[in-house]
């Protein structure tokens, strides 16, 4: 009779590096963040300003744009 032995890793293990370098990712991306949002900031209101130009350029292709009801029937 033949027995057969798997000798697998446990995938639960936990790997040390791993750790680590999901720590130093995090740190990264906390500072990075921070710092972005930093200079986003005082700019922030002139973008609210210029979206409501572009939102009106953008929003009326769906409905045809000024003074048009809508109604296609009524108008033959």
């Amino acid at each position: 009779m033949v027995h057969q032995h798997n000798h697998h890793r446990s995938s639960k293990r936990v790997n040390p590096a791993r750790i680590v370098l999901y720590v130093f990712l995090g740190i990264a991306a906390f500072f990075l963040i921070t710092e972005h949002l930093a200079h986003l900031i005082p700019v922030l209101p002139w973008l609210f300003l210029l979206l409501c130009p572009l939102m009106h350029l953008f929003m009326h292709g769906g409905h045809g744009g000024h003074g048009d009801d809508g109604d296609s029937q009524s108008n033959r």
